[in-house]
This record gives C-alpha cells, structure tokens and sequence, in this order.
C-alpha cells in the first residue's frame, strides 16, 4: 500500500535525495513514496537512500526486461545494458519451442526470468556461488525453472550436459584493480564475487568458455556480456 499524495511531501524527500547527490531525484521520490506503507518507513527508505545504498535494494526490486525482479541487500542489481544480452538471445531461439536454457552468474535471476518469459516452453537452470543470490533468483524463477548453488557449471544436473540451447553467462568482468574505481553503489553494496573478474576481467569468462562445447546441444549458443575494450 502506497502513501496518499496528501500524506508526505514530496518536495522535501526530492530535497533530501537532491542533497545526497541523486540525480533523478524527483524520479526516485516518486519510487520511495510508492514503495512505502507508512511516512516512518518513507523516512526510513530515503535514509538509506541518502546513505548510498543502490535504490533497488532499498525498495527491494529492479525493473528488467518488463519485469519486476526482486533484489535483495547485497545481490548484484541487474543492469538495463544486460537487456541487450537477453534481446539477442530471443533473436536467435524465438520461434525454438522447449529450448533449454542456462543461467550461469546469474545473481537475481533477472536474465533467466527474462527468456523464460520470452521462450515458448523454456525449461529454465540458474546458478550462482553467491547464496545470497541463489535464494534471490529462486523467488524470481519460481513456477519457471530451478536455480542451483554453486561454482558455474558444478551444480548444474549431468543430463543437462550435449542439451542447453541458450547459455548465458553475465560474468563478474571488472578487473581486480578497478574494483576501487567502481561507483559506491557497486563498489560498497554489491557482493564482490559479482564484480571482481580477475587481473584482467576475463578469469570467470574464460573458464566458462572452456566448458560451454560440452553444454551445448547441436546448433546451442553461448551469450556473454563483457567490456568494450575486452571485447574480440
């Protein structure tokens, strides 16, 4: 239940985040307020808020994809760039019906949810080494598919094994030293195990790819996101 216009003013939460350094403030006031149950918890929300903590763990979700995906404090907040990711996977399995679907890294959940709910018949497998995510996607995927703990591909079921028609892997890809330089948001409330991807970013990456061949099914593809400059 959402505060009434009359009960909370508006004005001073803009203020407040204004003053914390958000930039879309006004936007964000307008989530807080109707995220709320009551103006101590308003109070509450944008006290955090102004702290720093990133707005979707404060509000307890992400919008990604056209879906509400829940993120709790500490789980990696996906991010609209990763929608580019799930577009070309739809690209290439939209008219496959049943096409099996893997998740690795995949920390909320919000990617999987995302083919699952694009994919005629999806059969859906998330995993992820962060138990904090895992029970994240789980509530996510719930009534779609199963989500694993685990390090990539350990977890996962054997038969699944010559039979995954979309891999996908948002992998930590941030090398070790530029952690620092990562907003606080990132930096401060998101597990590191979901940032750090080695000395130069590609430690996770590599050795998903070097295990995808025996994953995938006949004509089966691999997505992955990472930066432009470690980009082929």
């Amino acid at each position: 239940m959402s505060l009434s216009p009359s009960s909370v003013s508006r004005s001073a939460i803009v203020g407040r985040l204004r003053a914390a350094g958000c930039v879309f403030a006004e936007d964000e006031a307008e989530l807080l307020i109707s995220a709320a149950g009551s103006p101590a918890e308003l109070d509450a929300m944008t006290d955090r808020r102004a702290a720093g903590l990133p707005l979707e763990h404060v509000v307890g979700w992400a919008e990604f994809h056209g879906l509400r995906i829940e993120v709790d404090a500490g789980v990696f907040v996906p991010r609209r760039r990763t929608e580019f990711l799930v577009d070309q996977a739809i690209g290439l399995a939209a008219e496959r019906t049943g096409a099996v679907v893997v998740d690795l890294c995949c920390g909320s959940g919000g990617v999987g949810a995302a083919l699952y709910a694009a994919l005629d018949g999806a059969e859906l497998y998330a995993a992820d080494i962060d138990p904090a995510a895992v029970r994240c996607a789980r509530r996510n995927i719930t009534g779609k598919g199963q989500a694993y703990e685990g390090d990539l591909y350990r977890p996962l079921p054997a038969g699944l094994r010559g039979r995954v028609d979309i891999l996908v892997a948002n992998v930590p890809y941030v090398p070790t030293e530029e952690i620092e330089l990562l907003p606080a948001e990132a930096r401060v409330h998101e597990a590191r195990v979901a940032l750090d991807g080695g000395a130069d970013g590609l430690d996770v990456l590599r050795r998903v790819t070097a295990e995808a061949a025996g994953w995938l099914a006949p004509g089966g593809h691999l997505f992955f996101e990472t930066s432009e400059r470690q980009a082929p």
